[in-house]
Formats: C-alpha cells, sequence, structure tokens
C-alpha cells in the first residue's frame, strides 16, 4: 500500500475492506452500547443518552475518514437526537420506541412517493456506491420500500407487545437481521443490473 501502483485504478480508491469494517463499527456501535448500557444498567434513559453520545461520536469520525456522511446517516441521527429528546424531556420512552416506525416509514415514503413521479429517490441516496441500470434501481427502490415497510410493521408490534428489554434486544438484533435480510435479497438484484461503464 506505500508503493505506488502502476495499473490505471490508484489505489487510493480501492481500501475497500477497511473502509466497510469500519463503516460497519461506526454503524453498528452505538446500537451495541445501547444495548450494552440497558443490560448492565436496565436504565432505558440513559441508554438513550448513550446512545445519543454515541451516535454523534460515530457520524463525526465518519466524516474525519471519509469527509463525507450519507443522507440515511444524518437523517437517522437527526430523528435520533429529536426523538430522543423527546423522550427525555417528557419521560416518555414511547418517543424512542416509535422512532424506528417514523423514521422507515419515511424513507419508504420517499423512495415510493419518487418512483411514482417518475423520480430516483434512491439513487440520490446511494447512488455514490452503486450504478444501476433504470431496471435495476426500479427493482432495488421497491425492495427497499418493502424493506422499510416490513421494519415498521415489525416494530410496531414489537414495542406494543415485548417488556421495554425485550424491545431494545429486538431494536438491535431483529430490526438489524430485517436490514441483512432485505440486503441478501438485494444482491441477486444488484449483480443483475449493474452498469459497467
Amino acid at each position: 500500500m506505500q508503493q505506488p501502483d502502476p495499473s490505471p485504478t490508484p489505489k487510493a480508491e480501492l481500501p475497500q475492506p477497511e473502509h466497510n469494517g469500519r463503516k460497519m463499527l461506526f454503524d453498528f456501535g452505538p446500537l451495541l452500547l445501547f444495548f450494552g448500557t440497558n443490560y448492565i444498567y436496565s436504565d432505558l434513559m440513559l441508554s438513550v443518552k448513550v446512545l445519543v453520545a454515541a451516535t454523534l461520536v460515530s457520524l463525526a469520525l465518519s466524516w474525519h475518514f471519509d469527509r463525507q456522511i450519507s443522507l440515511m446517516a444524518t437523517v437517522g441521527c437527526a430523528a435520533l437526537v429529536f426523538f430522543a429528546g423527546l423522550t427525555l424531556y417528557f419521560d416518555n420512552e414511547l418517543f424512542i420506541k416509535i422512532k424506528p416506525t417514523v423514521v422507515t416509514l419515511l424513507f419508504a415514503a420517499l423512495i415510493a412517493g419518487g418512483r411514482l413521479l417518475g423520480r430516483n429517490p434512491l439513487a440520490a441516496i446511494i447512488g455514490k456506491q452503486i450504478t444501476l441500470t433504470a431496471q435495476g434501481w426500479r427493482a432495488i427502490s421497491w425492495l427497499w420500500v418493502a424493506m422499510f415497510v416490513t421494519s415498521a410493521i415489525a416494530n410496531e408490534v414489537a414495542w406494543r407487545s415485548l417488556s421495554t428489554d425485550d424491545w431494545i434486544t429486538f431494536k438491535v438484533f431483529g430490526l438489524t437481521g430485517i436490514s441483512f435480510l432485505f440486503f441478501a435479497l438485494s444482491v441477486p438484484i444488484l449483480q443483475k443490473h449493474q452498469r459497467q461503464d
């Protein structure tokens, strides 16, 4: 990595394993701290404070290393600060519990509405990471709408039927599992409709 690469593609564009590992840490680290804090102290309000602080640190580090923050991460952080603020101000755990529902439905509505209007909002969100044909963007967009709606429904069922401790476990591992499932389903679409420029 220290020596210049004579090939046309510079090595600076290929730090994928390190970048992906760092991104995963920044994405899931705050959630794991949220889970761990609640597991140790059984204190949702303290856990919410830890989650907000860890998320802000994660975004700051992401900006430091990559000089960019994704739209999804920005919206997610803003929503977290808003709903966490309501939770702490009113001392009411309802707000933090409905946050995943509101955010996922917001993204689902944004993507679905854009597609129905002939736009491609998903490309604006993740377009720099992947390049797809028009058919590929259409397929992946509706798959993501399904993912967000599924997550919203699952969260509504979970917070209404589970204890707070069990809901936190579901939020950290259940919602993450739903995301991984849909990302796995998206792999064949990405492979089939990848645009080669």
